[in-house]
């Protein structure tokens, strides 16, 4: 059986692309088959849960423009793990429907990326740390070297 954790990733990124999409739709071919591709798997996924409130939740986090909560995502892979196992039919259909923006994804672009600190890669990505440096894909406060005195004020406070 397919991840559903993995549906539900695509369902919530969905969810958010529409919050986001009062702008405009995305111009570019892929950003557009990737939209049309999630589209369907929601389509698919809306018809066969009908009104579940996990779903209706889910939907409601994400076109907020926030990532859905884990709670959500976990009630709604619940309610996707048991239409699966009652209808294997349905549990095909979304395995041709993932594996479809799984394709799409790997042609060179990312669904998306969500979160305060999200990144998106359309390909390899290297970082390294030399000489006694930090180097990450996104880091917070860094200190190198010895670290300061916390008995000591910091030049900022005088």
């Amino acid at each position: 059986m397919m991840g559903i954790e993995l549906v539900v990733g695509y369902l919530a990124a969905w969810a958010v692309r529409k919050g986001r999409r009062v702008a405009g739709r995305a111009d570019q071919e892929l950003d557009q088959a990737l939209d049309a591709g999630m589209d369907r798997l929601h389509e698919l996924v809306a018809g066969k849960l009908g009104g579940d409130p996990a779903l209706e939740r889910l939907a409601l986090e994400g076109q907020s423009g926030q990532e859905p909560s884990e709670r959500t995502r976990q009630r709604v892979q619940l309610a996707l793990e048991d239409a699966a196992d009652d209808d294997p039919d349905f549990g095909q259909t979304l395995r041709a429907a993932v594996d479809r923006l799984e394709e799409l994804k790997q042609q060179g672009s990312a669904v998306t990326a969500t979160g305060d600190a999200a990144g998106a890669v359309g390909g390899n990505v290297s970082i390294r740390a030399d000489r006694g440096s930090a180097a990450a894909w996104s880091m917070g406060n860094v200190t190198l070297g010895t670290p300061p005195d916390p008995q000591q004020p910091s030049p900022q406070q005088g």
